[in-house]
């Protein structure tokens, strides 16, 4: 949060021209910009997809009654946003491109606002989040790969096939050295930048392949997934999602009016992310409790469970990463970035205010005057 804060006054400050030179300058080929966004943030979505699976193997997603609620929530919360967005810009088609960018939810970030309530908030109501937002990842990184993939080389995606084969293979033949899924994991990425889908995908693909192992061990020791999740946490954690703020978050505000928060664009992703997150979320929660199809998490009230409907609002990293793959022109870029980062402010203080006070036990009645 500090470093996108920090992108945007530098965007708006003299320093705003060095700011864009910099993200502009080539390295190997690639722009700076271009390094953050599909190298950094492959490590990014390797971290998803390792957190994905071990949940799914072995976590809160391991059987079907505990994936129902958040499933079908996460399915509410994808849908009810993008149907907004469309009803908002049903009169501009060169925009429907973008309607996919207020279904996620900023898994590190929503987390982040529920961790301050600390004992306040039943563990199941995390627990409820944290399954919610990782369905959520998935959710956005098939829409990633279904639709924003572009002008396909089939050189590059047969490569790429080979190389996932010879991931599974290695699974298959029980390796546990995580250095032949590294390597070949850094040669899937070069075939997919090249292949018209994007790289980050390789970091989802590899971490499908590293096997989950034996669980228990101190420090991960008997499971490689574990391991490289730990060891990869912190990097993700304190290097690629700053920079990622950083590098996406620098919008120059010249120019910047109530026009362009009315635009259709910038008015379809903040109203998806903050009406539509938490109108799908309750309606799948509700219908879900109400049919038998799903159990509310134990100890949490309908105003808890409203709070974190809120935050799931929060979209920052994986809106704006969307947002960056439908659009590359400037202005829809900045459109997209002022939009995001209303709609997520907005879903943060909304959700903190209700669970601020959803906690706080009843007053007793006062006593009768005689």
């Amino acid at each position: 949060m500090a470093s996108a804060a920090v992108g945007m006054a530098v965007a708006n400050s003299a320093l705003a021209g060095s700011y864009t030179e910099l993200l502009h300058t080539k390295v190997a080929g690639l722009s700076v910009l271009h390094w953050i966004n599909d190298g950094l943030m492959a490590l990014f979505f390797l971290l998803v997809g390792l957190e994905i699976k071990r949940e799914i193997l072995a976590g809160e997603l391991d059987n079907w009654p505990r994936r129902a609620l958040p499933f079908i929530a996460a399915l509410g919360g994808m849908i009810a946003p993008a149907l907004i967005f469309f009803a908002i810009n049903w009169q501009t088609p060169e925009t429907w491109r973008g309607w996919a960018i207020p279904t996620a939810t900023d898994i590190a970030f929503a987390l982040g606002v529920l961790s301050l309530f600390g004992s306040r908030i039943p563990n199941s109501l995390k627990v409820f989040l944290t399954s919610l937002a990782i369905m959520d990842d998935l959710g956005a990184i098939l829409i990633i790969a279904i639709f924003y993939a572009s002008d396909l080389s089939t050189l590059a995606l047969g490569l790429a096939a080979l190389l996932t084969v010879a991931l599974f293979a290695l699974n298959w033949f029980g390796v546990m050295r995580l250095a032949p899924y590294l390597l070949l994991g850094v040669l899937l990425w070069g075939a997919m930048l090249f292949s018209g889908i994007h790289a980050t995908l390789a970091g989802v693909v590899l971490a499908m392949t590293i096997p989950l192992g034996s669980l228990g061990e101190e420090n991960g020791a008997g499971s490689p997934l574990c391991h490289l999740e730990d060891r990869l946490g912190r990097w993700v954690a304190f290097l690629v999602l700053p920079v990622f703020g950083f590098a996406n978050a620098g919008v120059s505000l010249i120019g910047v009016s109530l026009e362009t928060f009315l635009a259709p664009l910038s008015l379809g992703i903040a109203a998806g992310l903050f009406f539509g997150k938490q109108i799908g979320i309750m309606v799948s929660v509700f219908i879900a409790s109400s049919t038998g199809l799903a159990q509310l998490p134990a100890g949490a009230s309908w105003r808890e469970i409203y709070g974190v409907a809120l935050l799931c609002g929060i979209g920052f990293t994986m809106s704006l990463f969307i947002g960056l793959l439908a659009f590359a022109d400037a202005e829809h870029e900045a459109m997209i970035k002022i939009a995001v980062l209303a709609g997520s402010l907005l879903s943060a203080v909304a959700g903190a205010a209700i669970l601020l006070t959803a906690g706080q036990p009843a007053r007793p009645a006062s006593a009768p005057t005689r």
